[in-house]
């Protein structure tokens, strides 16, 4: 396992990591499904451990995947070894009306800090992160004051954001300048791209990248079939829908194809490309079992330079319109 610098922190990460969400488990807020289907919590365990030899020390969460199940697989199998880099997140809560909630009000955020720092049986929180805060909530300050002060406190060690899916520009452009945001979590993958300039512009002011969606839902593996149906509890059953799982396929396969004449297989094509991404610190695909974290893992390739240009020069002239579409799927 290779570890790269997490920006102008002292931290130095795998640069696969483990995408804690779907090991949450099937949970619903009112009529939605907010994870991945059901799990077993013995093979969530079996499978963060299994990374761990491996190499991960990085392992994303957030106190919203699972209502916190999440965090507690992390902690009952990790407690408090050093190793192990945690990146939680804060911002979501349910309303008394089982909605989802958006609140990054100061009392909320230390409280829920305090809440993540038991389940994960933890002294601190290595990056803390706002977890899709807008403009509006950093405008008003109390979140950035109150990651401040769980900093100054020793409650985390580094804080960042995780951006918007598809615009993930003006939250990025309200925080560069400040000195205060050590990493941004965005999503980039063949398919959705929009943040490759931001890629460039955080490195410029050594900051760090965390790259989630790297298999966008599973799309990117090349083996998602068109007739799939998705357990109710497993949110793409609202986000994807046959039509679009074909669309993809198709226009993917002559990308995948060129691929293979160079040796790689649709997911380590897909795993490998962000990575070939100066300015990206770490991968964070989502594992739920030990088999899904040896893929995972020994699929990161080096560097290809013809794959990389292509893949760019694909997107520009046609892969965008399947980001647009997902979009307009919601």
């Amino acid at each position: 396992m290779n570890h790269r610098k997490f920006g102008n922190t002292d931290l130095m990460v795998s640069e696969t990591g483990f995408g804690a969400w779907g090991i949450g488990g099937a949970v619903r807020i009112g009529n939605i499904p907010i994870g991945w289907g059901e799990t077993d919590d013995k093979v969530s365990s079996k499978a963060l451990l299994k990374a761990f030899d491996m190499g991960v020390n990085f392992y994303d969460t957030a106190d919203f995947y699972g209502l916190g199940k999440s965090e507690e697989i992390i902690g009952k199998t990790f407690k408090n070894v050093k190793d192990v880099i945690i990146a939680s997140k804060v911002g979501h809560r349910v309303g008394d009306s089982e909605t989802i909630l958006l609140d990054y009000s100061k009392s909320h955020i230390i409280s829920a800090c305090e809440k993540s720092l038991k389940r994960l049986q933890r002294n601190e929180i290595d990056l803390y992160q706002l977890h899709s805060a807008k403009v509006s909530h950093l405008q008003q300050g109390e979140c950035i004051e109150a990651m401040e002060k769980l900093k100054e406190e020793g409650k985390i060690r580094y804080w960042g954001i995780s951006l918007n899916t598809f615009d993930p520009y003006p939250e990025f452009n309200f925080l560069k300048n400040t000195g205060l945001c050590s990493s941004y979590q965005i999503v980039f993958n063949i398919i959705n791209q929009k943040a490759l300039n931001l890629i460039s512009e955080a490195e410029e002011i050594k900051t760090s990248i965390i790259a989630r969606m790297v298999l966008q839902f599973g799309l990117l593996t090349g083996n998602m079939n068109p007739n799939r149906e998705f357990e109710s509890t497993d949110h793409r059953s609202f986000r994807l829908n046959h039509e679009f799982i074909d669309n993809v396929n198709q226009t993917l396969q002559p990308l995948f194809a060129i691929a293979a004449k160079e040796g790689l297989t649709p997911i380590e094509l897909a795993l490998s490309f962000p990575l070939w991404q100066k300015g990206v610190s770490t991968i964070i695909p989502g594992i739920k079992t030990e088999s899904q974290a040896i893929e995972n893992i020994n699929s990161v390739l080096p560097y290809n330079e013809m794959l990389n240009k292509l893949i760019k020069q694909l997107y520009q002239e046609d892969l965008f319109k399947l980001t647009d579409l997902m979009q307009a799927l919601g």
